[in-house]
């Protein structure tokens, strides 16, 4: 198993490009499922989670041919159902969080799936009833079998359109129902459904496949099904993830970095949440400037009190850029409360930051109390082992801001969402080594 040696304490400098959207890749991969024809998707990132579901799907019988670096074509003519029978299949989805998108392609494809309960980061509780329930509401039947630990979804006289009000604005819950609900007979009404940008992507790919999608970029979904879809040409967002990664790592170790070509109408609230963090964020064109700063001061609100940055569902902002804009407050002047509502153990790690000298009050699994050093005082090298992706890389930024050499283990959480990050940023000053 691989880890990651990092030498804190070097600037960046020049230009870095963030890779595409992981969490929209999972979604559009899924759908080249609902049509025999062919699907081309541009900007594939070449990360572990994206590169485990295009396995699964040639193993599934889709023809999958490489036209450029981080340009595919996908057929699914033909879909091996003695495939999806199997352990290895099974076996697969457990290990890949963003398979359960393939419940909703596959039974309205098929009339039917068995899918195995998903893997994924470690982050607490990640319930799937908005999945479920919305199969349910198309008129699909639903059986678990406690010997396979796997869910079976049946329509053998097809799905039927139906209203829906979600239990939650799930994205990945949404994307499901989504493509299930396309080819549905009549009329699916979704509210309190996700909009966030790779969810409003979804959608427009399968409108350009033939799909009647309305409403998209509100909560509000309204989907007239068809017969069948066709093959289009569709490229992925560049990831917003990595955009305010790149961000939280140029503040933290006083550096000057042009993040290209971030689609800056698409990150929504990300930029701002960053200013209030005291970091100059200047857009130029489409692209992000941060100029070297040696101190940053956290905003209070209005009224005085501290800051609280909390995550929400879009255009809230995202849960995977807490835990990066918490290592970040760890070297601002100032405090801020981090609230994690969505999930109930990513804030754990924090342990490995307080061992390295931040100061951090953590309240409970949701809130933590961040006073920060002003870069007063760097923080310490240690060795930590990353739980989980969005974790690994505030572990890695703390790393690079710190005194001295941390090793991380279990960097293949990292590789999952991250492309050759090593290697891009040792191209802009950075210190990390890959080992075995």
């Amino acid at each position: 198993m691989a880890s990651f040696i990092v030498e804190g304490g070097h600037r960046l400098s020049g230009q870095i490009t963030p890779s595409g959207a992981k969490n929209e890749a999972l979604q559009v991969l899924c759908a080249v499922l609902l049509t025999r024809e062919t699907v081309t998707i541009d900007n594939i990132p070449n990360i572990l989670d994206v590169n485990n579901l295009i396995e699964l799907l040639q193993c599934m019988g889709v023809t999958v041919e490489q036209l450029a670096p981080r340009q595919y074509a996908f057929t699914a003519r033909d879909i091996d159902t003695a495939y999806l029978h199997s352990d290895d299949f099974r076996h697969r989805c457990n290990r890949l969080r963003g398979s359960v998108m393939l419940i909703g392609p596959l039974l309205a494809r098929l009339g039917e799936v068995t899918y195995a309960k998903p893997g994924g980061d470690k982050i607490g509780r990640r319930r799937l009833d908005t999945h479920f329930q919305g199969m349910l509401n198309l008129g699909a039947r639903f059986d678990y079998h406690k010997d396979l630990l796997a869910y079976t979804f049946s329509a053998p006289q097809g799905l039927t359109g139906s209203y829906m009000l979600l239990d939650e604005a799930s994205v990945t819950g949404t994307a499901n129902i989504i493509m299930a609900a396309v080819t549905a007979q009549g009329t699916t009404t979704i509210y309190n459904a996700a909009c966030e940008p790779y969810l409003q992507q979804l959608c427009k790919m399968l409108n350009r496949m033939g799909a009647h999608i309305q409403g998209v970029g509100s909560n509000l979904l309204t989907i007239e099904g068809v017969s069948a879809l066709h093959g289009t040409q569709h490229t992925l967002l560049p990831d917003m993830i990595e955009v305010g990664s790149f961000i939280g790592m140029a503040a933290i170790t006083g550096s000057e970095l042009t993040i290209k070509n971030v689609s800056y109408q698409d990150l929504g609230i990300i930029p701002e949440t960053f200013r209030r963090m005291g970091i100059q964020v200047v857009q130029q064109g489409d692209d992000i400037y941060i100029p070297q700063q040696d101190h940053y001061q956290i905003e209070s609100f209005l009224d005085g009190s501290i800051l609280n940055i909390a995550d929400a569902p879009w255009p809230g902002l995202t849960p995977d850029l807490l835990s990066v804009i918490l290592v970040v407050a760890t070297q601002a002047r100032g405090s801020v409360l981090i609230h994690q509502k969505m999930f109930e153990s990513r804030l754990f790690f924090v342990d490995k930051l307080i061992d390295m000298g931040a100061q951090i009050i953590l309240c409970d699994p949701h809130r933590a109390v961040v006073i920060g050093h002003d870069h007063q005082m760097q923080l310490k090298r240690n060795n930590m082992t990353s739980p989980d992706i969005r974790a690994g890389i505030a572990m890695l930024i703390a790393a690079m801001s710190a005194d001295g050499v941390s090793r991380i283990d279990h960097i293949d959480q990292i590789d999952r969402g991250y492309e050759a990050i090593e290697q891009r940023l040792n191209a802009i000053g950075a210190h990390i080594e890959r080992v075995e």
